[in-house]
């Protein structure tokens, strides 16, 4: 089996077409009720790590990101966000919504996250490898973030 398979959607039978949510080069965009709750145009889990930073009640939403890996999949649920939809999205994010209960769907679906380079692991998945605790993974993701910053 290949490391990738293309769309898929989960739990509601809803469409996995994300990209509207995306337009205008969003990399992140919560809804709620049909209005924006946060949108952004960083990369990574910075948007996330923002939400979170910031105390932002995205609670219940619907999440369209373009990326979703394990680290991403942590923090959506650390923030109670209702469904995640993602352009691609990792075996191991999608493990960490289902048995959270939380509906996801994606237009691939890949085994790893890789980093920007091409040439190796995320160091954000890497960071929450052992992981399976929402609040863990927030401390040790700001970790790697200060860690990387100072590099």
């Amino acid at each position: 089996m290949s490391g990738q398979e293309t769309v898929r959607s989960e739990q509601d039978g809803a469409g996995a077409d994300v990209a509207p949510r995306l337009e205008d080069g969003y990399t992140c965009v919560i809804t709620r009720d049909g209005r924006t709750l946060y949108a952004s145009r960083e990369s990574g889990i910075r948007p996330l790590l923002e939400i979170l930073r910031q105390g932002i009640d995205v609670s219940g939403g619907d999440a369209a990101d373009r990326i979703v890996g394990k680290a991403a999949a942590l923090l959506y649920a650390r923030m109670g966000v209702a469904r995640v939809r993602a352009v691609v999205m990792s075996r191991s994010g999608l493990s960490v919504l289902e048995s959270r209960g939380i509906p996801a769907q994606y237009q691939t679906l890949t085994d790893a996250i890789v980093n920007r380079r091409g040439d190796g692991p995320c160091p954000m998945e890497q960071a929450v490898a052992d992981l399976d605790d929402p609040d863990r993974a927030y401390v040790a993701l700001e970790a790697r973030v200060r860690e990387l910053a100072g590099a």
